[in-house]
């Protein structure tokens, strides 16, 4: 159970970062609207699954 709830955790430190990054690029407007949806999606899926993983236990 523990491997459970750390990979968890590492999967919802790595949306977090992903979202950040994401509402970073959409400040800046730098590198367009395809990088956005990219790292914005991959930040909701990374994030959403890691609670979902420690909420489980």
């Amino acid at each position: 159970m523990k491997l459970k709830s750390v990979f968890g955790a590492i999967l919802t430190v790595l949306g977090v970062a992903g979202l950040i990054y994401a509402a970073v690029l959409y400040v800046n407007e730098t590198d367009g609207m395809r990088a956005l949806v990219v790292y914005g999606i991959l930040g909701f899926i990374f994030f959403f699954s890691g609670v979902g993983m420690i909420r489980k236990l």
